[in-house]
């Protein structure tokens, strides 16, 4: 196959962005820009660091692209006989073009970057650490580049964490902003959802700061036999050709029940999709108005195909077996009624099912902050815990069970009703029906992250003490049909 590389596409402007990007890029740019932010006392050596490993790669000959260079400090470090940086801070811009005055710097965030050159390498570094939505910035990158270029990525550590806090106490580290909760199994999938193939890996530097050239013997020699206590990890990635495929239908299933504050906007702010997108509500025994309101608003979205279904048992597992049932789409996805989890990112799930990079798209809560109240601490580490436990379980990566978003093909998931009879009717929420199926089935699971927000209205069916007791009888469950089997 040829590679062909994608049509440029223009900038998205931030108005245009799903909110929660937005308000993140916005919140960043603030934080960027104010006057009384100082960098620690360690950054330079850090840089120095840093740009050692990046320097094993590039060439002097190569023009190179940093994303989110801020002030310019590692790309004034880096070979290359062209530098351009881009940052969404206009005061570290400013920083960055008096520092390396023969470099060429744009204003510009990573997910809405628009330049009209390619680039030999680029490099993103700790950005996607910060970043408001890290596989938009990966997809853009696809129109700077061409068939050799490599993309180099670092990011730190988790167990560096607090460590990284006590440092920037003490000045030796620049302050940051609330960070993203990224693995490499999380790298390596957003890599992969976005077109690009990691080609290679390692872990790197042990000692961050200058120490009477302690660090030189601790990071050269010590640092390879210690990678998973490494703090920064270097991922190098190639861009995969595109694959043309027929654009697919679409099935949106909402599952409702006391959620009638939430329908229209559900309907007003779910994308079209493909090949056109049909929106099926499941309403289950509300004690509000949520029946009514549904029946409403499929009269006033004349033009949007619209499905109104009532279920007949209990549980929002049996709301998703009854609007899979009824749908028609090549692709089936479900999105939850309350909009926590915002409906214009499922076009990112369409994208990883119909593209055939992922068989089950699983959304997952845990990578992007989150607002204030959208999940309580225990139910945040509770969720991890879980997450750990069904990815041995399942023997793929899944870092969040309970996201209720979640694709697959229509296909697939008719195969996977079929077989349901080994697990038989045990899950009342609908996640691990499919979870299982799909691992049964041997479908190829991705992690999708999403951002994840705010009830605006109402409150949430889920208990966390009866729930979490039946999770953990699904974790037996599950070991048993599974991993004992």
């Amino acid at each position: 196959m040829t590679f062909q590389k994608p049509a440029e596409a223009p900038a998205p402007d931030l108005a245009t962005l799903p909110p929660g990007v937005a308000e993140r890029l916005l919140s960043l740019a603030e934080f960027y820009d104010d006057p009384a932010l100082r960098r620690g006392w360690a950054a330079q050596s850090y840089h120095e660091m840093l740009a050692r490993y990046y320097n094993l790669q590039i060439p002097p000959d190569a023009t190179v692209l940093e994303i989110g260079c801020g002030d310019g400090r590692l790309l004034s470090l880096l070979h290359g006989r062209k530098r351009v940086g881009v940052d969404l801070s206009e005061r570290q811009i400013q920083k960055a073009r008096e520092r390396l005055p023969e470099g060429e710097f744009h204003v510009q965030a990573g997910e809405a970057l628009s330049l009209g050159q390619q680039f030999d390498f680029i490099i993103i570094s700790e950005t996607i650490n910060h970043a408001a939505d890290v596989q938009m910035i990966f997809e853009r990158l696809h129109h700077v580049s061409h068939e050799r270029t490599r993309l180099i990525v670092n990011f730190f550590n988790n167990l560096w964490r607090p460590l990284s806090a006590l440092a920037a106490l003490a000045g030796m580290r620049t302050p940051q902003p609330e960070t993203n909760w990224l693995s490499h199994d999380d790298v390596r999938n957003l890599l992969a959802l976005s077109g690009w193939e990691e080609v290679g890996s390692s872990s790197r530097i042990l000692w961050p700061f200058r120490a009477l050239g302690l660090e030189g013997f601790l990071n050269r020699w010590l640092s390879p036999l210690l990678q998973p206590f490494c703090l920064a990890i270097f991922s190098t990635a190639r861009p995969l050709p595109p694959v043309t495929r027929k654009p697919l239908s679409v099935s949106v299933i909402i599952p409702a029940r006391n959620e009638a504050g939430n329908i229209e906007a559900a309907v007003a702010r779910t994308p079209v999709m493909g090949a056109g997108t049909e929106i099926i509500f499941v309403e289950g025994h509300s004690t509000d108005n949520t029946w009514e309101e549904i029946q409403r608003v499929r009269h006033a979205f004349p033009d949007r195909r619209i499905t109104c279904l009532q279920q007949s048992g209990k549980g929002k597992g049996d709301a998703v077996r009854t609007g899979f049932a009824a749908a028609t789409g090549d692709i089936v996805m479900i999105l939850d009624a309350d909009l926590t989890v915002q409906p214009e990112e499922l076009p990112k799930f369409y994208a990883a099912i119909a593209s055939g990079k992922a068989e089950f798209a699983n959304g997952v809560r845990l990578v992007y902050p989150m607002q204030q109240q959208a999940m309580r601490f225990l139910n945040l580490c509770a969720n991890k815990a879980f997450g750990l436990i069904f990815s041995w379980l399942l023997g793929q990566p899944v870092k969040d069970t309970l996201c209720g978003s979640k694709a697959m093909l229509r296909q697939n998931y008719e195969r996977l009703a079929a077989g349901r009879v080994y697990f038989g009717d045990f899950d009342p929420f609908g996640d691990f029906d499919l979870l299982f199926g799909a691992e049964k089935l041997g479908l190829r699971i991705m992690d999708v992250p999403v951002h994840y927000g705010d009830r605006t209205y109402g409150s949430t069916n889920i208990h966390r003490w009866s729930h979490g007791w039946l999770l953990l009888r699904m974790v037996w469950f599950a070991a048993r049909k599974l991993k004992f089997a």
